[in-house]
């Protein structure tokens, strides 16, 4: 009877495996691995959602009121940063993850309101890109690119002043844009005072993403 019933389970679970290879066109391979991939999809289908959804203009409003009064930079939406994910480099990786720093990664790219969490993330790109270039090819710079990621409308930093666009804060690692504030550098800084204080006050703000991926790192 107990060997009859271990036949039906493994004849049950090969069938599940050929019914996820067949409707996802992944190669039959009944792995611990696909078994753990396909879990997380559905875990992510139900739960992302809800956890976090796509940001609406509320919730950025909410976020730049935050930044206003918790780190003194107002109109900043989010802070941006990418996070190498040490990984074991699959057989036919090649050096697509290999970081110059002698291991294998996958990034994940994040922006994070003032509070520390997370608003919207894209997970998976290779180790050996640079932030900026990931963030470029990513679906969140894309959607910032083309205007629809539900930013809000231009508001004026203070009342009846010129109404500004809002934006995210990165380090130099990525593209300046009209949605992307970015430091000066030491070379553009030339001693003026105005910028060195525009680059402290962005510091405090950018920091909140380092400071999230340090609270993930440890749990």
């Amino acid at each position: 009877m107990e060997r009859s019933l271990h036949v039906t389970q493994n004849d049950a679970t090969t069938h599940k495996c050929k019914k996820i290879q067949t409707t996802q066109n992944l190669p039959y391979t009944c792995t611990v691995g696909l078994i753990v991939r396909i879990v997380c999809e559905v875990i992510w289908g139900w739960l992302g959602p809800l956890i976090m959804p796509e940001p609406s203009q509320d919730i950025w409003k909410s976020s730049a009121g935050k930044f206003r009064d918790l780190w003194h930079f107002p109109n900043c939406l989010a802070a941006i940063d990418g996070k190498h994910v040490s990984i074991q480099c699959s057989i036919k990786g090649g050096s697509l993850y290999f970081k110059y720093n002698w291991f294998h990664s996958t990034v994940l790219l994040a922006l994070v309101d003032a509070q520390y969490k997370f608003l919207t993330i894209d997970v998976g790109s290779y180790g050996k890109n640079s932030d900026g270039n990931i963030f470029s090819k990513s679906v969140i710079g894309k959607k910032l690119q083309t205007g629809t990621l539900n930013i809000p409308p231009n508001t004026p930093l203070v009342e009846n002043a010129v109404p500004m666009p809002y934006f995210i804060v990165g380090d130099e690692a990525f593209p300046l844009k009209t949605y992307l504030l970015c430091p000066y550098s030491k070379h553009h800084q030339g001693g003026d005072k105005s910028k060195n204080v525009y680059n402290y006050r962005l510091s405090r703000a950018r920091r909140v993403v380092a400071n999230a991926f340090g609270i993930l790192a440890s749990r």
